[in-house]
């Protein structure tokens, strides 16, 4: 095998100095990988069912890379389900089709078929995520993605000793895909989680007999310790901390920060964000907690998973420091943590953040119902933006684009809510809104290059809730944020254009708003949708069709032979 290419297989170990020992090789390479998606029976909280993984392993392998490698890989369908998978927050500048969301920009890899995903990790570097993008099968089919700089190039903060993925979850003793079949078939919100889990561990539980082993962080007093945190939960947004200790956050989704120092970090699903932690005790065992962060009146999976950071020497039947973890609803924990992320914005990573706006969008997201004559209350939860809940096409939006297939979807996504109320009002209020909402596959078309601004409005209709929207194909300035109704008389003065935060994933705040501006410099089709599953289930989701720009280089290269048919 070449020098550089990492096959992993459905029985390969991949050992994480195996995988770093050839990225300092050469300046750009090829890394190959292949995924079998197979089933595996997995025991939890003294249960035992079949889960979808990739390779036999929850969570999947790591893909590692450096900054403009060029990545495939393969993967393979052993199981009944229809499948795909997303490369989360990967740019796909001009390879949409490798981009991975079911009937959006591929047909779904049916059993028995394989598809190779090929993509080029063009100036980014950092942690970011791989996971399946059909049903809910993303609970137990997903893995992290890690690249790093290019050759010689050194991070903008201290090198660290050594570095560690956590992967936070969800665990359900019940099939996911039941679960939200139940929900679907009773109008209703689905059953929450059984358990968190780090890495795939849910940690020691007092209501299971038998005894289930956390995961361990083995440290060295006086090293520094690079910590990859990725939310792969489903549906809840987590706090995450380390007891006896501070972390310096000095990357979101991919993107450098200013360094701050907190004891709290507050991760939405989807998101990831990169810490360091200075073992400063001379010795000890010290807990690693998440824990759920919900400002609203929504049921939530309140088990805390727990990991150990142990410190070298420090004798196993030591006694473990306990963290102190923030109530589940604290708002102000979450506020204060979300707003001390700033871009790094130095010579070497500067924000370019659009100033002139060519398309200035109002988008409301939110729940709403639909009449449902089998379901139990006669309707059922549906969520929208824009009032418009979103329906999935028979094939996929990118094919329909590309091929010009008629019939499959509209360019008439409103740009503002059709209906102008008070979005946070008090219930009494929003009882009066009209909560059914309109149902279509409908696109929002921007010209290549365009520079949009997006407003994103909570409404309080059924709930108010804290959305956290993904963007696919870009990044985005978090230029704004703020609780009630925006008002852009006063709240476009107050916009940070200097230093925002560059993300691909933001909370929408729970009755509040959150303005974010892109370059539209991919031309494709690109999903949006919140990163709750449920929400994405019921409708919250949409699609920006990005026209070609002038010439090859500026337009979407033609689909791969084999990609997925429908």
């Amino acid at each position: 095998m070449a020098a550089g290419v990492i096959v992993v297989g459905i029985r390969t170990m991949v050992i994480l100095t195996i995988c770093l020992l050839p990225l300092s090789s050469v300046e750009a390479m090829v890394r190959h990988y292949k995924f079998n998606v197979v089933m595996k029976n997995a025991t939890k909280l003294c249960s035992t069912k079949p889960i979808v993984t990739v390779n036999g392993k929850f969570p999947g392998p790591t893909i590692y890379a450096r900054e403009d490698d060029n990545v495939l890989v393969k993967v393979v369908n052993h199981v009944k389900y229809n499948l795909s998978i997303h490369w989360h927050g990967v740019k796909q500048l001009r390879t949409g089709w490798a981009d991975g969301p079911a009937y959006i920009t591929q047909c779904p890899i049916q059993p028995g078929q394989a598809y190779i995903y090929n993509f080029t990790l063009t100036g980014q570097r950092g942690t970011l995520w791989w996971h399946a993008h059909i049903l809910w099968l993303r609970a137990t089919v997903h893995g992290a993605i890690v690249i790093l700089p290019k050759l010689g190039v050194p991070y903008p903060f201290p090198k660290p000793n050594s570095e560690h993925v956590i992967l936070l979850s969800e665990w359900w003793k019940s099939d996911t895909e039941a679960v939200i079949n139940e929900a679907l078939k009773s109008g209703l919100a689905p059953n929450v989680s059984d358990a968190h889990t780090i890495n795939g561990h849910v940690g020691p539980i007092q209501a299971c007999s038998s005894k289930e082993e956390g995961l361990t962080l083995k440290v060295k007093a006086g090293n520094t310790y690079l910590l990859r945190i990725i939310n792969a939960a489903l549906n809840e947004e987590l706090f995450f901390k380390v007891a006896g200790h501070k972390v310096t956050v000095v990357e979101v989704d991919a993107t450098y920060t200013k360094p701050f120092n907190t004891n709290t970090i507050v991760i939405a699903p989807g998101q990831t964000t990169n810490v360091l932690l200075k073992a400063n005790h001379k010795a000890g065992k010290f807990l690693l907690a998440a824990s759920p962060f919900m400002d609203a009146p929504i049921p939530v999976d309140n088990r805390t998973a727990t990991a150990t950071l142990h410190y070298q020497g420090t004798l196993a039947s030591a006694i473990t420091t306990l963290a102190s973890l923030p109530t589940t609803n604290a708002t102000a924990v979450s506020n204060a943590f979300t707003d001390s992320l700033r871009s790094l914005n130095s010579k070497e990573y500067p924000a370019r953040v659009p100033l002139k706006i060519d398309h200035n969008l109002l988008f409301t997201v939110g729940l709403g119902i639909e009449p449902c004559a089998t379901c139990l209350n006669g309707t059922r939860l549906v969520a929208d933006i824009n009032n418009v809940t979103f329906v999935m096409p028979k094939i996929s939006l990118l094919q329909a684009k590309f091929f010009n297939i008629k019939g499959v979807f509209t360019d008439d996504f409103p740009a503002n809510p059709p209906t102008l109320f008070n979005f946070t009002g008090s219930q009494s209020q929003l009882l009066k809104t009209n909560p059914v909402t309109t149902k279509g596959t409908r696109v929002y078309r921007v010209g290549y290059n365009n520079t949009v601004q997006l407003v994103l409005q909570d409404t309080g209709i059924i709930t108010p809730e804290n959305h956290p929207i993904h963007l696919h194909g870009f990044n985005f300035f978090v230029v704004g944020k703020g609780i009630g109704n925006f008002n852009p008389n006063k709240d476009t003065k107050k916009f940070n254009v200097v230093d925002p935060v560059e993300r691909n994933t933001v909370g929408v705040p729970a009755g509040g708003w959150v303005a974010i501006r892109f370059r539209a410099d991919n031309p494709g089709v690109w999903f949006m949708h919140c990163h709750l599953e449920i929400h994405t289930t019921w409708g919250l989701k949409m699609a920006f069709v990005v026209d070609n720009g002038n010439g090859p280089n500026q337009s979407l290269l033609p689909p791969p032979t084999d990609l997925p048919k429908c």
